[in-house]
């Protein structure tokens, strides 16, 4: 029995669709029908060669970290809650098993591997999780939006009420209205960040970024942004600031609009330098630049409980769908910015 899945060759930095058995499930394993996947900066990255896979041991790997479906198949040992027919959302990784932390007990795991990156994930009609990654998702949730909770939510969110720690009634700035950003400003405005400021150099994005919530949205290119931050903050500045695009320049001009013992927080991957070119001001403000990849443990639970309760609203959020035969085309889309998309969502 054999499926389509979009692999990638990234020492020959190849991809394509692909012809390759369907996977049995082992211990702790289940197999899922997969009905969606996200398609997600960081596949395109992964592809241009720019983004490299940390701990992949396999000369391929299928792409997809944003997956949701129906539970096919089970394995040995797996708890009796998880039958064939039952829909779920699946984490984008998990914990390595083998690292100190791990086998300590502790958090976080030192080397996370990732769905889609460092083993098969989800662009094919089936794939494998571990049952410890499954999260039941209710039936009022389509799978489509379910399938992007994973990263381009709860990437936010762990970067929102997490790293970043953003207060009620204190100002945030968001670099960056795609996948990730037009969903942090959605989650600043639910958490009670005020003013919510939300930069993008297009037009579509600005306005996007209103309808999702943010107070203002502003140009970095404007000759008076400088100014047009400082009045909306009252001349405080930003207390924390993300960069949701991972550009330099975006990093350089967010810390130059942080207040007083600001945040600037860099979700957003690239392999470029991160350089500041006024430390004096980084030392004299207390400014703190911190990391933030993924989301905690419990985060997708959560968010799906927001979005079960009505207090957090998907549906906006998938810009279109496509086969997954045509995930070549969709990460093209998605790189050219065509038709500027939040997520696309492939669907076997």
């Amino acid at each position: 029995m054999t499926m389509l899945a979009g692999r990638l060759d990234p020492t020959a930095g190849t991809f394509g669709m692909r012809t390759v058995p369907i996977p049995e499930p082992g211990p702790g394993q289940v197999r899922i029908r997969v009905r969606a996947a996200g398609v997600c900066l960081s596949d395109v990255h992964l592809i241009d060669g720019s983004l490299r896979p940390a701990f992949l041991d396999a000369q391929e790997v299928t792409l997809g970290h944003e997956v949701s479906g129906e539970i096919d198949a089970v394995g040995p040992d797996v708890p009796d809650q998880w039958l064939p027919g039952v829909r779920v959302v699946l984490e984008a990784g998990e914990r390595c098993g083998v690292c100190p932390q791990c086998t300590r007990f502790r958090t976080p795991c030192l080397a996370v591997r990732t769905r889609g990156v460092d083993y098969d994930g989800g662009w094919a009609e089936y794939a494998l999780a571990t049952h410890h990654t499954l999260v039941a998702m209710p039936d009022t949730l389509s799978f489509e939006e379910a399938a992007i909770v994973p990263d381009a939510v709860s990437t936010p969110w762990g970067a929102v009420a997490g790293t970043g720690r953003a207060e009620p009634g204190r100002p945030a700035g968001v670099w960056g209205v795609g996948g990730l950003g037009a969903h942090a400003v959605q989650l600043l405005r639910m958490v009670g960040a005020a003013p919510v400021v939300a930069v993008d150099p297009l037009d579509a994005a600005r306005d996007r970024a209103l309808e999702f919530g943010a107070d203002f949205a502003f140009d970095p290119a404007d000759p008076h942004f400088g100014e047009q931050v400082a009045a909306v903050t009252g001349g405080a500045g930003l207390d924390v600031a993300y960069d949701m695009a991972g550009v330099g320049a975006v990093r350089e001009q967010a810390v130059r609009c942080l207040g007083r013992d600001g945040r600037l927080v860099l979700v957003g991957l690239t392999p470029e330098p991160l350089t500041i070119p006024n430390s004096i001001a980084v030392s004299i403000r207390g400014t703190r630049i911190l990391g933030h990849y993924g989301s905690r443990a419990g985060d997708v639970e959560r968010l799906i409980d927001l979005i079960r309760y009505g207090r957090l609203d998907l549906s906006r959020s998938v810009s279109g769908t496509l086969p997954l035969s045509e995930a070549p085309e969709a990460v093209k889309a998605l790189a050219d910015k065509q038709g500027n998309p939040i997520r696309l969502i492939l669907t076997p």
